[in-house]
């Protein structure tokens, strides 16, 4: 998941010298949808052999409560929180979007905490904040909050809460079904509030001339940002609960930063280096747990 989203940076803003940003985004969704819709058909279909792992397909139905909590995380998740990141990646520098980005677990874990989905203890807290302080020595020089790109600072402000909302709300789902099925009948949600509301800007992008970066882009965005990556982190949220899955966010800008280093040419310093050490350090830490002390009577 964090190579997958590391690398979707790059990747996205690639294309947004050939694609308006939200037209891209709306197209990208659309696809996923559709993907979505298909491997959930074949995984009912497949029954059984499809739900060994839950991951694709359980039994259990939808309630009227379950789908009015997926189309609310259809308009958070994926609405508010596409139309927030999406614009303000076009509007403000990838560092100082993964400064931001690295607020997502202390957030998500506060959030987890006051709704008492899970108990984040004092090794997570410190695990989470050695990690941002790692990421502050990668990107902190070359982040600036306030500069002319104040607007994406505050949408990619807004869309970490967002994404906190999401991934907690979503937690209780996971528990009775698929993380294929969460994310894709919310994804369908959020697709239809995107399309229509993007949908003078997807008719302004004169298609013929986007070039076969940009669709490969597309493809990349759509089947392997949203669709398997989004799977991989319910699947996480389920096991290891929203607090603990959230952390390894922290290291989606060291992936980015090596990835701009392979295909960019970008020089990596002695100080990206360490930045890296200590944000794998304190992913480490949140997985550690305190040994029970377990008491034999004799």
């Amino acid at each position: 998941m964090t190579l997958i989203w590391g690398a979707n940076y790059a990747i996205v803003k690639s294309a947004f010298s050939e694609i308006d940003p939200q037209a891209f985004n709306a197209v990208r969704m659309l696809s996923a949808t559709v993907l979505f819709l298909i491997v959930m058909a074949v995984a009912r279909r497949s029954e059984g052999r499809a739900s060994a792992t839950g991951v694709f397909y359980t039994p259990a139905p939808f309630t009227k409560r379950d789908w009015w909590t997926l189309a609310w995380l259809g308009l958070v998740g994926h609405f508010l929180y596409q139309v927030l990141f999406i614009g303000g990646l076009s509007r403000t520098s990838v560092a100082n979007s993964s400064l931001i980005i690295a607020a997502s677990p202390a957030i998500i874990a506060i959030g987890s905490a006051l709704v008492r989905h899970e108990r984040t203890g004092p090794l997570h807290w410190a695990g989470a904040a050695l990690s941002m302080a790692g990421i502050y020595v990668v990107v902190g020089r070359g982040a600036a909050l306030g500069t002319s790109g104040l607007a994406g600072d505050v949408m990619m402000s807004v869309a970490v809460l967002c994404w906190a909302a999401y991934t907690i709300g979503a937690e209780p789902l996971m528990q009775r079904h698929s993380p294929v099925g969460v994310t894709g009948w919310s994804l369908v949600f959020g697709t239809l509030l995107y399309v229509p509301a993007t949908l003078p800007r997807i008719m302004a992008v004169n298609w013929s001339r986007v070039s076969a970066a940009s669709i490969g882009a597309l493809f990349y965005a759509a089947v392997l940002a949203m669709g398997v990556a989004y799977t991989i982190w319910y699947s996480a949220v389920r096991e290891i609960g929203s607090a603990r899955t959230s952390v390894y966010s922290n290291l989606i800008p060291i992936v980015a930063m090596f990835t701009a280093v392979l295909f960019l040419g970008e020089p990596l310093t002695v100080r990206q280096m360490g930045g890296a050490a200590l944000v794998l350090a304190g992913v480490a830490l949140t997985r550690v747990q305190p040994r029970k002390v377990v008491s034999v009577n004799v």
